[in-house]
């Protein structure tokens, strides 16, 4: 719960990217973020987990079947925005 408080304190940074996906249904999951976006390049479900080995987040984009379409390893807290935007919204 607190891990999933963080990321949307990290997102919050940059409040106009993340409205720009159709950012909406956030639910804490362990150790990480889920929420579902309409964005220009995906449309569904993005979890952000944070991997305390590395102290780096894992973003996955999901399918409608659950299935990762898209995984981006060893994301920074300042850049996890940008790499959830490039994978959502813009290429």
């Amino acid at each position: 719960m607190e891990m999933a408080k963080y990321i949307l304190q990290i997102l919050r940074t940059q409040p106009i990217v993340v409205f720009s996906w159709g950012f909406h249904n956030a639910q804490p999951i362990h150790n990480g973020l889920r929420f579902s976006v309409n964005g220009y390049l995906h449309q569904g479900d993005v979890v952000v987990i944070y991997n305390e080995g590395a102290d780096l987040f894992v973003v996955n984009t999901l399918n409608a079947d659950g299935t990762i379409k898209q995984q981006e390893e060893g994301v920074y807290l300042d850049c996890l925005v940008n790499v959830i935007d490039s994978m959502v919204e813009t290429k």
